[in-house]
C-alpha cells in the first residue's frame, strides 16, 4: 500500500486540531472494543504508524484524512496535541479518494456489509471518473468496462465480481433496512433482492418487522421483487408474502460480533466462528454434567 503513495510523500508533526476527514469517506466511527484497544496502544506505546493527509481543498493550512481516522480520534482522546503525518500533496482527489477506500478495505478487521457497498460503489465511480484504466481493454464498451472495473475491485479483495455487485445493491436500500443489514438481521441475498423494490415497498417491510420482529427469507424477497417488477406487488400482496409460513426458518439468537471478535484470528468467517461457539458450548455442557455427577457421587 504504501508504494501507491511514496512518490508524493513527506513526513511531519502537524496540529491535530487542524485535520478532518475526508468527507466522501463512508466509513462510520464506532467506539467498540477495537478503538479501546487502539486508544491504549497508543496511550503505552504511542503512535507507530503516521497518519495520511492530504491539503484541505477549501481551507489553506488544515488538512482532510486520508487514511487513519480512528488513530487520528484516538490520539484526540489521550490529548495529543500533535501528530506524525504523512503529507500526500500532491496526491490528486480520485486518488485519496481510492486509497482511503483501499486502507480501510484492507486494514478494519469488521467492517458493516452496507459501509462496505458504499466503499465498492465509491471506488468504481472514481475510477469511471478517472477515465479509462491502462490495465483495460481500450476497445470495451461502457457497460463491459464497469463489469471488469468490478471485476478488478474483487479481485482487490478476494472477492468476485458478483460479490462486489451485490454489495453495493446495499446503497439502494433504505437506511432502516440498511440498518436491519448491518445488524445482521437480513442476510446479503434477501436484502439484495429487497433493494430493486421501489422505496414505498421497503417502508413497508420495515414497517413489517417494526411490528413484527420478522425479516423476509430469499425466497418471499424474491417473489416481492418479481412482482414489483411486473406491477403486481400492491400492499396487500407484499403483507401476504410476508406472512407466508417458513418451514425451514428456525429460532434466531443473535450476538453482536465486536463481542466475540477478539477470540478470533482476522478474516475468520462467520460459519468458522458458529461452529467453534458450538463445540465450545458442548464442552461447557459436558463439563458442568461432570460436576454435577461429582456433586451426585459424594
Amino acid at each position: 500500500m504504501s508504494n501507491y503513495f511514496d512518490k508524493y510523500k513527506r513526513t511531519f508533526n502537524y496540529d491535530i486540531g487542524r485535520m478532518t476527514p475526508m468527507p466522501e469517506s463512508p466509513f462510520s466511527f464506532r467506539d467498540d472494543d477495537s478503538f479501546r484497544n487502539l486508544v491504549e496502544s497508543i496511550r503505552q506505546y504511542g503512535l507507530l504508524e503516521p497518519i495520511v493527509v492530504i491539503p484541505h481543498r477549501e481551507y489553506s493550512g488544515r488538512y482532510e484524512i486520508v487514511s487513519g481516522v480512528r488513530r487520528w480520534m484516538a490520539c484526540r482522546e489521550i490529548d495529543y496535541t500533535n501528530i506524525s503525518c504523512i503529507v500526500a500533496d500532491n496526491m490528486t482527489r480520485d486518488e485519496a479518494i481510492i486509497f482511503m477506500v483501499d486502507a480501510n478495505l484492507c486494514n478494519r478487521e469488521s467492517i458493516p456489509p452496507t459501509e462496505k457497498g458504499k466503499a465498492y460503489k465509491l471506488k468504481l465511480e472514481t475510477i469511471a471518473r478517472q477515465g479509462r484504466r491502462s490495465d483495460l481493454d481500450e476497445t470495451c464498451t461502457q457497460d463491459v468496462y464497469k463489469l471488469k472495473s468490478a471485476e478488478l475491485i474483487g479481485a482487490e479483495n478476494d472477492e468476485s465480481r458478483e460479490t462486489v455487485r451485490r454489495y453495493i445493491r446495499l446503497t439502494e436500500l433504505i437506511p432502516e433496512l440498511q440498518q436491519l443489514v448491518d445488524e445482521h438481521r437480513i442476510a446479503l441475498g434477501p436484502a439484495v433482492e429487497l433493494s430493486y423494490l421501489p422505496e414505498e415497498a421497503q417502508k413497508a417491510v420495515y414497517d413489517y418487522y417494526a411490528e413484527n420482529e420478522v425479516t423476509p427469507s430469499y425466497s418471499q424477497a424474491n417473489q416481492m421483487k418479481k412482482r414489483s417488477a411486473e406491477g403486481t406487488l400492491t400492499p396487500e400482496t407484499l403483507i401476504g408474502i410476508l406472512e407466508q409460513p417458513k418451514p425451514n426458518q428456525v429460532e434466531m439468537f443473535h450476538i453482536p460480533v465486536e463481542r466475540i471478535r477478539p477470540f478470533f484470528a482476522p478474516k475468520v468467517s462467520r460459519e468458522r466462528m458458529q461452529d467453534v461457539i458450538v463445540k465450545a458450548l458442548e464442552y461447557y455442557a459436558k463439563h458442568m454434567e461432570r460436576q454435577r455427577k461429582n456433586r451426585d457421587a459424594r
